[in-house]
């Protein structure tokens, strides 16, 4: 599933190997997809412009066990819209 980042109004972030290799080993890459494209470039963007090697492991963990429990985004709650039926 490709996702519309044509709704965004900020710049669009790439998202680096490290962080692709991460969803897919803890085999999360269709839980971030699943969630919004605002969300996605968010976490990318807060990833990667971290200066710091730490801190990127840090805050890719914590994106990554935010995803595994899915109702939290940058620590704030969140809930998945439901499929309309």
């Amino acid at each position: 599933m490709e996702t519309d980042y044509s709704q965004l109004r900020r710049p669009r972030y790439e998202m680096h190997d490290f962080i692709r290799e991460a969803l897919e080993k803890r085999g999360l890459m269709q839980a971030y997809r699943q969630r919004p494209a605002y969300q996605q470039n968010d976490y990318i963007s807060w990833i990667t412009r971290a200066k710091r090697k730490e801190t990127q492991s840090k805050r890719l963990a914590q994106m990554l066990d935010e995803l595994e429990r899915g109702d939290l985004y940058m620590k704030m709650n969140y809930r998945p819209k439901r499929p309309a039926y």
